[in-house]
């Protein structure tokens, strides 16, 4: 730490400035108004007390090294900032913008401080790389004998399949979708990430060798048993994809979706690809189920498509502006924060229920039936009575979640064994019950952040390493039993 009174010079948190509401609703650009390095971000990064316990590097599961890469910002010297944050995140240009920063909720300095800009800082290094052309492929010195076949390109496919192909072995990446990058591709709005951001990191990974297979769905086009025999170890990487649903009358009626068929067409959209649902909030009442991040998504999305108004019901209370007494430092809190959907409208309800959904003689969804709820003796909730009531609704988006991943084809194929939720089990080396067949990301873990993804496929690449060749060099962030922190809900 160069400045050790950094953090007492600069006491005040400049946060990043968004666009004008009334001119990013009418685009899909991205929300912040600029782009890497800014005036005040040195300054910004010289508030990082480099403590002597970094409790920001334990709240991160890549275990980032975040006191050295925040005092190289401060120095502007980007190359051994950039060559900081690559040792640790294969896709820090996803996690400095999307990643909710649980670094950042354990920095010292957020005990009596708002906490160093930990997220900007790491997003300005890759921006700030990329620009002075620091972000070169990475190609493996030697090549072995040896073939993996990673079955998902999210986050967690994506960074096992660069660790494995910078080790030397030959990847083939395969993709049920017409573009790498699962999730990240057509899961979250181009308003928040910027699909030009997956688009240079695949042309890197091309270049260092990884292959990648979009349009192919392991289990319709190639069988799971066939791909095993093929190559001499399987990942799977396919997320977590079966939709939590709501069991209650009127399910049935047209123009109730999931939030994962709304999201993905709506950037295809964007991008001119052919769509699967047809789904358009253009002149609707829309009501998303669902509080989240993919339900703040969904706003963003309708309001930008013209939705007459756009209703948010959250089951949970409003969460408290300050950190609660169960919730201490340095555990991550939920805390009450507008994201920039929020900002842009829409109506948000907490302590909301729904209760039945409510259609007209075509058959087609026209109000929901809700009721107000509290904190129940014998339940989480209890509805309050006299408080039903019926709110319109031409369009429903439901966004309470996954259950787990999608293991139809797989099970019968080339049979894994589930733990109790559905989810593929594993050992702590993230191999499976089939022999060379490993799972990492949300498809062993459950539904989770894009961090703990990279931080899957970072570690299950080292196991596979290991399994293919006896030993490895490469790092593990975690073993795969580590569990994350509480999915953070906003608003």
């Amino acid at each position: 730490m160069a400045d050790p009174r950094g953090f007492l010079k600069v006491r005040t948190r400049h946060e990043v400035e968004d666009r004008p509401v009334e001119q990013r609703v009418h685009d899909w650009n991205d929300v912040h108004a600029h782009e890497g390095l800014q005036p005040w971000t040195q300054e910004q990064a010289a508030r990082c007390m480099d403590c002597g316990t970094p409790f920001c590097m334990m709240g991160c599961p890549l275990g980032n090294i975040i006191p050295e890469w925040n005092d190289l910002v401060r120095q502007g010297r980007w190359r051994e900032a950039y060559n900081r944050l690559s040792m640790t995140n294969n896709l820090p240009e996803v996690t400095g913008r999307i990643c909710p920063a649980l670094c950042e909720s354990s920095c010292v300095l957020g005990i009596h401080q708002p906490p160093t800009m930990i997220r900007n800082d790491e997003v300005t290094i890759i921006d700030q790389a990329w620009e002075l052309d620091l972000v070169q492929p990475m190609a493996p010195q030697r090549i072995s004998d040896r073939t993996v076949a990673v079955v998902g390109s999210g986050p967690a496919g994506m960074a096992c399949a660069q660790q494995l192909t910078r080790s030397g072995h030959t990847v083939v990446v395969y993709e049920r979708d017409d573009a790498i990058g699962g999730l990240m591709r057509y899961g979250i709005p181009n308003f928040k990430l910027d699909k030009h951001l997956i688009d240079r990191r695949v042309a890197q990974m091309e270049a260092e060798g990884t292959v990648f297979r979009p349009n192919t769905e392991i289990g319709v086009d190639i069988f799971w048993d066939e791909l095993r025999d093929r190559y001499d170890a399987v990942v799977v990487a396919t997320g977590s994809t079966v939709a939590r649903d709501m069991d209650l009358p009127g399910r049935d009626l047209e123009g109730i979706h999931f939030a994962m068929e709304y999201l993905p067409d709506a950037t295809r959209r964007v991008y001119g690809v052919p769509e699967r649902h047809g789904i358009d909030a253009a002149g609707k009442h829309v009501v998303i189920i669902g509080g989240g991040d993919t339900g703040s998504d969904c706003l963003g999305t309708a309001i930008r498509q013209g939705a007459a108004d756009v209703t948010v019901l959250q089951i949970m209370p409003q969460e408290p502006a300050c950190r609660p007494d169960n919730q201490p430092w340095p555990t991550f809190a939920r805390l009450y924060q507008k994201t920039s959907s929020m900002q842009e409208g829409g109506t948000y309800l907490y302590n909301t229920d729904s209760v039945e959904f409510v259609g007209d003689e075509s058959g087609h969804v026209r109000g929901l039936k809700i009721v107000d709820v509290a904190p129940g003796e014998n339940g989480p909730f209890t509805r309050q009575s006299g408080t039903e009531r019926v709110i319109p609704a031409d369009l429903v988006l439901i966004s309470v979640g996954f259950l787990h991943p999608d293991t139809t084809t797989l099970e019968r194929q080339l049979p894994v064994d589930l733990d109790a939720r559905g989810n593929i089990a594993r050992d702590d080396a993230f191999a499976t019950s089939q022999d060379g067949v490993f799972a990492c990301g949300d498809a062993g873990r459950g539904q989770s952040l894009v961090v703990w993804a990279i931080a899957e496929g970072r570690s299950c690449a080292a196991a596979v390493d290991e399994y293919l060749t006896g030993s490895t060099e490469l790092p593990r962030a975690i073993v795969a039993s580590a569990r994350p922190v509480q999915l953070p809900r906003r608003a």
